[in-house]
Protein backbone atom coordinates (compact mmCIF):
# COMPACT_ATOMS: atom_id res chain seq x y z
CA UNK A 1 0.00 0.00 0.00
CA UNK A 2 2.74 2.25 1.21
CA UNK A 3 4.73 1.54 -2.28
CA UNK A 4 1.46 2.59 -4.25
CA UNK A 5 0.95 5.82 -2.34
CA UNK A 6 4.62 6.72 -3.06
CA UNK A 7 4.61 6.14 -6.63
CA UNK A 8 1.01 8.15 -7.17
CA UNK A 9 3.14 11.04 -5.21
CA UNK A 10 6.32 10.93 -7.07
CA UNK A 11 4.10 10.66 -10.79
CA UNK A 12 1.99 13.75 -9.53
CA UNK A 13 4.79 15.63 -8.77
CA UNK A 14 7.03 14.43 -11.57
CA UNK A 15 4.06 15.61 -14.29
CA UNK A 16 3.23 19.08 -12.31
CA UNK A 17 6.95 19.96 -11.73
CA UNK A 18 7.47 18.98 -15.83
CA UNK A 19 4.31 21.47 -17.04
CA UNK A 20 5.74 24.05 -14.88
CA UNK A 21 8.99 24.02 -16.21
CA UNK A 22 7.80 24.87 -19.55
CA UNK A 23 4.96 27.04 -18.39
CA UNK A 24 7.10 29.46 -16.05
CA UNK A 25 8.09 32.74 -17.59
CA UNK A 26 11.37 33.05 -15.22
CA UNK A 27 14.20 30.51 -16.85
CA UNK A 28 15.51 30.75 -13.33
CA UNK A 29 12.28 29.38 -11.97
CA UNK A 30 11.97 27.00 -14.89
CA UNK A 31 15.93 25.29 -13.80
CA UNK A 32 14.34 25.07 -10.46
CA UNK A 33 10.86 23.57 -11.10
CA UNK A 34 13.37 20.94 -13.44
CA UNK A 35 15.57 19.98 -10.42
CA UNK A 36 12.44 19.24 -8.59
CA UNK A 37 11.26 16.76 -11.27
CA UNK A 38 14.54 15.41 -11.18
CA UNK A 39 14.21 14.49 -7.93
CA UNK A 40 10.74 12.60 -8.10
CA UNK A 41 11.95 10.66 -11.16
CA UNK A 42 14.58 9.59 -9.22
CA UNK A 43 12.01 8.42 -6.40
CA UNK A 44 10.21 6.45 -9.12
CA UNK A 45 13.31 4.94 -10.29
CA UNK A 46 13.94 3.81 -6.38
CA UNK A 47 10.38 2.11 -6.34
CA UNK A 48 11.15 -0.07 -9.87
CA UNK A 49 14.29 -1.24 -8.02
CA UNK A 50 16.78 0.93 -10.41
CA UNK A 51 18.88 2.41 -7.63
CA UNK A 52 21.78 2.96 -10.09
CA UNK A 53 19.54 5.23 -12.13
CA UNK A 54 18.42 7.39 -9.68
CA UNK A 55 21.74 7.94 -8.24
CA UNK A 56 22.62 9.47 -11.76
CA UNK A 57 19.41 11.44 -12.23
CA UNK A 58 20.65 13.37 -8.66
CA UNK A 59 24.42 13.38 -9.33
CA UNK A 60 25.03 13.72 -12.63
CA UNK A 61 20.95 16.20 -13.37
CA UNK A 62 20.60 17.55 -10.51
CA UNK A 63 24.41 17.72 -9.20
CA UNK A 64 26.00 19.01 -12.36
CA UNK A 65 23.74 19.96 -15.58
CA UNK A 66 20.92 21.40 -14.05
CA UNK A 67 22.90 23.23 -11.05
CA UNK A 68 25.47 24.26 -14.22
CA UNK A 69 21.85 25.27 -16.44
CA UNK A 70 20.59 26.91 -13.39
CA UNK A 71 23.99 29.11 -13.37
CA UNK A 72 24.54 30.03 -17.13
CA UNK A 73 20.85 31.54 -16.71
CA UNK A 74 21.38 33.32 -13.55
CA UNK A 75 24.95 34.50 -14.61
CA UNK A 76 24.16 35.77 -18.57
CA UNK A 77 22.36 39.19 -19.06
CA UNK A 78 19.03 37.92 -20.46
CA UNK A 79 16.46 40.32 -21.67
CA UNK A 80 13.26 38.82 -20.62
CA UNK A 81 10.97 40.82 -23.09
CA UNK A 82 13.00 39.94 -26.11
CA UNK A 83 13.67 36.45 -24.78
CA UNK A 84 9.20 36.50 -24.93
CA UNK A 85 9.41 38.67 -28.47
CA UNK A 86 11.60 35.62 -29.59
CA UNK A 87 9.27 33.27 -28.67
CA UNK A 88 6.67 34.69 -30.34
CA UNK A 89 8.68 34.77 -33.19
CA UNK A 90 9.64 31.02 -32.88
CA UNK A 91 5.93 29.77 -32.22
CA UNK A 92 5.31 28.29 -35.87
CA UNK A 93 8.78 26.07 -35.55
CA UNK A 94 8.20 25.33 -31.86
CA UNK A 95 4.78 23.91 -33.20
CA UNK A 96 5.99 22.09 -36.04
CA UNK A 97 8.81 19.82 -33.70
CA UNK A 98 5.85 19.54 -31.07
CA UNK A 99 3.48 18.01 -34.00
CA UNK A 100 6.75 15.65 -34.92
CA UNK A 101 7.70 14.47 -31.32
CA UNK A 102 3.67 13.65 -30.97
CA UNK A 103 3.80 11.47 -33.93
CA UNK A 104 6.97 9.60 -32.68
CA UNK A 105 5.47 9.21 -29.63
CA UNK A 106 2.10 7.40 -31.34
CA UNK A 107 4.27 5.73 -33.51
CA UNK A 108 6.20 4.33 -30.54
CA UNK A 109 2.90 3.55 -28.90
CA UNK A 110 1.97 1.98 -31.89
CA UNK A 111 4.99 -0.34 -32.13
CA UNK A 112 4.92 -1.26 -28.45
CA UNK A 113 1.39 -2.71 -28.49
CA UNK A 114 1.94 -4.60 -31.43
CA UNK A 115 4.65 -7.00 -29.66
CA UNK A 116 7.98 -6.95 -28.64
CA UNK A 117 11.20 -6.26 -31.44
CA UNK A 118 13.14 -9.32 -32.18
CA UNK A 119 16.50 -7.80 -31.05
CA UNK A 120 18.52 -11.26 -31.74
CA UNK A 121 20.14 -13.21 -29.17
CA UNK A 122 23.07 -12.57 -26.24
CA UNK A 123 26.63 -13.80 -26.82
CA UNK A 124 26.69 -14.11 -23.23
CA UNK A 125 29.43 -11.27 -22.65
CA UNK A 126 26.98 -9.14 -20.97
CA UNK A 127 25.89 -11.89 -18.70
CA UNK A 128 24.97 -10.25 -14.46
CA UNK A 129 27.26 -11.16 -12.13
CA UNK A 130 25.78 -14.02 -9.94
CA UNK A 131 24.73 -12.63 -6.38
CA UNK A 132 25.93 -9.19 -6.55
CA UNK A 133 23.17 -6.03 -7.08
CA UNK A 134 22.24 -3.60 -9.93
CA UNK A 135 25.32 -1.33 -9.20
CA UNK A 136 28.02 -3.79 -8.81
CA UNK A 137 27.04 -5.48 -12.34
CA UNK A 138 26.19 -2.10 -13.79
CA UNK A 139 30.02 -0.59 -12.95
CA UNK A 140 31.29 -4.29 -14.06
CA UNK A 141 29.93 -3.59 -17.14
CA UNK A 142 31.04 0.38 -17.73
CA UNK A 143 34.51 -0.58 -16.57
CA UNK A 144 34.98 -3.27 -18.86
CA UNK A 145 32.94 -3.74 -21.86
CA UNK A 146 31.95 -0.19 -22.10
CA UNK A 147 34.83 1.86 -20.61
CA UNK A 148 35.52 4.13 -23.80
CA UNK A 149 32.32 5.02 -24.28
CA UNK A 150 32.07 5.89 -20.30
CA UNK A 151 35.21 8.02 -20.47
CA UNK A 152 33.72 9.53 -23.86
CA UNK A 153 30.36 10.88 -21.95
CA UNK A 154 32.79 12.26 -19.72
CA UNK A 155 34.74 14.52 -22.40
CA UNK A 156 30.71 15.66 -23.40
CA UNK A 157 30.00 16.85 -19.46
CA UNK A 158 33.63 18.30 -19.25
CA UNK A 159 32.79 20.20 -23.15
CA UNK A 160 29.44 21.45 -21.63
CA UNK A 161 31.28 23.07 -18.79
CA UNK A 162 33.84 24.58 -20.30
CA UNK A 163 31.08 26.25 -22.93
CA UNK A 164 29.32 27.62 -19.85
CA UNK A 165 32.54 28.79 -18.76
CA UNK A 166 32.93 30.51 -22.00
CA UNK A 167 29.71 32.35 -22.28
CA UNK A 168 29.72 33.88 -18.88
CA UNK A 169 33.46 35.40 -18.87
CA UNK A 170 33.11 39.06 -20.47
CA UNK A 171 36.43 40.58 -20.44
CA UNK A 172 35.95 44.03 -18.44
CA UNK A 173 36.06 47.01 -20.93
CA UNK A 174 37.05 49.71 -17.96
CA UNK A 175 40.27 50.43 -17.59
CA UNK A 176 41.69 49.69 -14.06
CA UNK A 177 44.31 51.87 -11.80
CA UNK A 178 46.55 49.80 -10.28
CA UNK A 179 48.53 50.55 -7.12
CA UNK A 180 52.59 51.45 -7.30
CA UNK A 181 53.59 50.16 -3.96
CA UNK A 182 57.35 51.75 -4.38
CA UNK A 183 55.83 55.06 -4.88
CA UNK A 184 53.88 54.36 -2.05
CA UNK A 185 56.45 53.00 0.65
CA UNK A 186 59.18 56.12 -0.40
CA UNK A 187 56.41 58.89 -0.10
CA UNK A 188 57.63 61.06 2.88
CA UNK A 189 55.12 62.60 5.22
CA UNK A 190 56.23 66.35 4.07
CA UNK A 191 55.37 65.38 0.78
CA UNK A 192 51.86 63.54 1.59
CA UNK A 193 49.91 67.08 2.59
CA UNK A 194 50.51 70.21 2.35
CA UNK A 195 48.36 72.56 4.98
CA UNK A 196 47.34 76.44 3.10
CA UNK A 197 44.93 78.43 3.85
CA UNK A 198 42.24 77.78 1.29
CA UNK A 199 39.05 80.18 -0.15
CA UNK A 200 35.81 78.70 0.76
CA UNK A 201 34.92 76.19 -1.16
CA UNK A 202 38.60 74.67 -2.52
CA UNK A 203 39.82 72.37 -0.09
CA UNK A 204 42.98 70.79 0.61
CA UNK A 205 45.90 70.43 -2.43
CA UNK A 206 47.30 66.65 -2.26
CA UNK A 207 50.98 66.59 -2.70
CA UNK A 208 52.62 64.61 -5.51
CA UNK A 209 49.18 63.72 -6.91
CA UNK A 210 46.44 61.09 -6.54
CA UNK A 211 47.84 57.96 -5.76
Amino acid sequence: MIQLIAFYLFAVLVIASAALVVLARNPVHSVLWLILAFFNAAGLMVLVGAEFIAMLLVIVYVGAVAVLFLFVVMMLNIDFAELRAGFIRNAPLGALVALVLLAELVLGVGVFSAGPLELGTTDGSATPLLGQGNIENIGYLLYTRYLFLFELAGVVLLVALIGAVVLTHRESRAVRAHQNIARQNARRPQDATEMKSPEVGKGVDIGGGLL
